[in-house]
């Protein structure tokens, strides 16, 4: 007897006031779901192009640091000549190394952001006084989607291949700014 009386109990209506409650919180839970994605997408495209113009240039940058210092953006890096001696070689986590190449720092997010991209590059390149203009090698790949290349002179005998764009991303178009340093070749030396 009991046992059905409990059965009685259990499958009896909710209050119209629990009904609320579960629509409150499931609004609520969705609600905090869009602000947080919001938020993530904001501080990416809004703080990408400047920490690839303050840490992408550095030659100290190690795919650790990388991974530190450019979140949240998704990041492409690769070092294979290290800077410091004994720093270990940071392979690469994306693309395969572009044919001539002996690092890559690319940064890409969210939106189509190319004026703030290359605003940032510029800027990034004046900071670090690498302001001489070189030629983009003939042969060197430019990435479908660029709309800034640019080469300059980090020294007498190292060129860096800035690009900056748009192309597909997993969650539509996503803006990159990319930086390549040209292994020396013989007529730089």
């Amino acid at each position: 007897m009991d046992e059905q009386a409990d059965m009685k109990v259990r499958a009896e209506p909710q209050p119209a006031g629990a009904k609320l409650w579960v629509a409150l919180h499931v609004v609520g839970t969705a609600l905090f779901v869009l602000i947080v994605a919001s938020r993530v997408l904001a501080a990416s495209h809004e703080t990408a192009p400047g920490a690839f113009a303050a840490h992408c240039f550095s030659p100290l940058l190690t795919a650790e640091t990388a991974a530190e210092r450019l979140a949240p953006a998704r990041i492409d890096f690769y070092d294979l000549r290290p800077f410091r001696a004994g720093t270990p070689v940071s392979e690469p986590n994306g693309r395969p190394v572009t044919p001539g190449t002996d690092r890559r720092c690319e940064v890409a997010f969210d939106g189509e952001h190319v004026e703030a991209g290359t605003h940032a590059v510029r800027g990034g390149l004046q900071n670090e006084g690498i302001v001489a203009e070189a030629a983009v090698p003939t042969g060197f790949p430019t990435q479908n989607g660029a709309e800034f290349v640019a080469a300059r002179y980090l020294n007498p005998n190292r060129i860096a291949v800035v690009q900056v764009g748009m192309r597909p991303g997993p969650d539509g178009i996503e803006t990159f700014i990319n930086v390549e340093r040209l292994e020396p070749s013989e007529d730089q030396n």
